[in-house]
């Protein structure tokens, strides 16, 4: 039994990576664009890994209650959701309040002067 996979990697990169990643990055920027605190994407993200979980016992027979994989899932996912998350809320801060934030890299701002 590897770390990454349990029977493919092909199935962890589209399944989990693209697919869940996908979901969790698109969650992580629907949060940011109702400007809810950074605690609710890690919240959001607990059914989201039960979800790609199931996905992957009932689509390819892969340990539903393996405990390793559930947390792999579960960064992975949280790792995309807070991606989208702050990126969102980057541009959200720099579009709205131009005149006190420049950017600072494409995760961060800083005051301006």
């Amino acid at each position: 039994m590897s770390f990454i996979g349990e029977q493919n990697i092909w199935i962890f990169v589209f399944l989990t990576l693209i697919g869940g990643g996908g979901a969790a990055f698109l969650a992580g920027r629907g949060l940011a664009m109702k400007w809810r605190p950074v605690w609710m994407p890690v919240l959001a993200m607990v059914p989201l890994t039960l979800g790609l979980r199931f996905l992957h016992y009932a689509l390819f027979g892969e340990d539903l209650t393996s405990l390793q994989f559930l947390i792999t899932d579960f960064i992975i996912l949280l790792a995309f959701c807070l991606l989208g998350y702050r990126l969102t809320i980057t541009s959200k801060m720099l579009r709205q309040y131009p005149w006190l934030y420049e950017a600072a890299g494409p995760l961060g701002w800083k005051n301006k002067g």
